[in-house]
C-alpha cells in the first residue's frame, strides 16, 4: 500500500523547550497526527539553528543556550494534511510550519507485503 500521488510534506519548526499543557510540543503534534489517522510523523532534533529571535541556539559543550531546534515532518495526501492544519494552528505559538509538494517514491510499513 502506498501513499497517493501527489502528497504534501508538512514540516513544523519549533524548539525542544516549547510545550503544550506541560508536555513537549513536538509530542503533542505527533499524537494529534496519529489520532487524525495521518500516514506518519517523525521528529528531528537539531544541533544548531536560529529563528525569529535571531539568536543562535547550539548544543556545543561551552554554550549554555537551550531551545534547540526541533522539526516535526508529516507526509500524506494533500486533503488529509490540509484537514490537519487547524489542529496545528491550535497548538503552535512561536515557530512556523511549511508545506511542500512531494513525490513519494516508496512507502511501506512493517507487516506490508513485499515482492521478491
Amino acid at each position: 500500500m502506498g501513499l497517493p500521488e501527489p502528497a504534501l510534506r508538512l514540516t513544523v519548526y519549533v524548539t525542544d523547550s516549547d510545550t503544550w499543557h506541560h508536555k513537549p510540543l513536538y509530542t503533542e503534534i505527533v499524537h494529534r497526527a496519529h489520532a487524525a489517522g495521518l500516514a506518519g510523523a517523525s521528529v528531528f532534533h537539531g544541533v544548531e539553528g536560529f529563528g525569529t529571535s535571531n539568536r543562535i541556539h547550539t548544543s556545543r559543550l561551552l554554550s549554555l543556550t537551550q531551545d534547540l531546534p526541533v522539526s516535526v515532518v508529516i507526509v500524506d495526501a494533500p486533503e488529509r494534511v490540509r484537514a490537519f492544519l487547524p489542529q496545528l494552528e491550535e497548538v503552535i505559538g512561536e515557530g512556523h510550519a511549511v508545506l511542500d509538494e512531494v513525490e513519494v517514491i516508496h512507502y511501506s510499513g512493517r507487516g506490508s507485503k513485499q515482492s521478491a
